[in-house]
């Protein structure tokens, strides 16, 4: 017979108990409330209780207060908001650790000529950073041309095997870094059509960014500053611009030197931060990540909290009436 419980249908048979399906469901013990047809069933009648056909049960657990705070990219939630890359490591180990250490769970990488004729037994990068443990997100570094980074994302595709989510950059100069956003809107459009999510590394324009989302990208990446600059968000009016505009995922990309700089784009109200040098380019890239990991949760936090409005002048925390003298 078929019945409901916590909204899915399950089978059992004629004669079944509530304590039964308890067991079957592996609940035996744990503290638990069940309501049957609306009717609240109490504990020392599952023995006695028989399941009947399309009975409805709700079976409720205590769990901790709040919302669940998951974002969207694609498709596919996400519980960490930091985003993290894989260069500059001096090794593999440390690659590993830093990243294990961020919590992250999107991990970026680039797409490169392999050495051929390499050791065999020298590690692959995604032997150590498992696609079964993180969402691997290849990106276009180190691109100039629309070309080069359409290339590029076809590669990364083929490479994880129909792997769609991408990471679209399109550089507009070897000195600084800054993206060609005219190169970046053609490479995008292209890349859409193609069947790609993609997100995308841009200025930190807001008619940019809103143009970029109404070409299709699943997010928008604006910088903080110049790559690997750390020197932090340098426009944080245009960040809160772009982000009161955005319908989708907006992450701060590049510039992030230290973990208030990403609680302030998190305060700002960003989706989430990439960075990579931060991290790999600090005097112990574990503890610097595990840093930011703790940045973004208070500045995530900070923000949904909702600070106190600035003031020019003081305001006593305790009131002064009845005062003593």
């Amino acid at each position: 017979m078929r019945v409901s419980v916590n909204g899915d249908i399950r089978e059992y048979g004629e004669g079944t108990a509530i304590s039964d399906m308890v067991a079957d469901l592996d609940l035996t013990g744990k503290r638990i409330a069940i309501e049957l047809n609306k009717e609240i069933l109490p504990f020392d009648q599952y023995v006695s209780q028989m399941l009947k056909a399309d009975d409805q049960i709700e079976i409720v657990q205590a769990i901790g207060g709040g919302q669940d705070d998951s974002f969207t990219i694609a498709g596919q939630k996400f519980d960490s908001r930091l985003l993290v890359g894989t260069g500059k490591y001096k090794d593999m180990e440390e690659t590993r650790l830093a990243i294990e250490a961020s919590g992250a769970e999107i991990v970026t990488v680039a797409i490169r000529r392999t050495n051929i004729g390499q050791n065999k037994d020298e590690p692959n990068l995604l032997d150590v950073i498992s696609p079964d443990k993180y969402t691997i997100l290849p990106n276009t570094a180190g691109c100039f041309t629309t070309e080069d980074a359409v290339r590029t994302c076809r590669l990364g595709r083929e490479l994880l095997g129909g792997h769609k989510l991408v990471k679209l950059e399109v550089l507009a100069d070897q000195k600084t870094l800054f993206p060609d956003v005219a190169e970046t809107f053609v490479a995008a459009e292209l890349l859409v059509k193609d069947g790609f999510d993609v997100m995308v590394y841009t200025n930190d324009d807001p008619i940019a960014a809103k143009r970029l989302e109404d070409i299709g990208c699943v997010a928008v990446m604006p910088l903080a500053a110049p790559i690997g600059s750390g020197l932090g968000i340098r426009n944080p009016y245009n960040i809160l611009t772009i982000v009161e505009n955005a319908n989708v995922p907006i992450l701060v990309d590049a510039g992030v030197g230290t973990a208030s700089d990403a609680a302030l784009a998190m305060e700002l109200g960003c989706d989430g931060v990439l960075m990579n040098t931060a991290i790999a380019a600090a005097q112990k890239p574990t503890l610097m990540a595990s840093a930011m990991k703790k940045g973004i949760q208070a500045g995530r936090e900070a923000y949904l909290a909702g600070r106190m409005p600035k003031k020019r002048f003081a305001s006593a925390s305790s009131p002064l009436d009845g005062m003593f003298f």
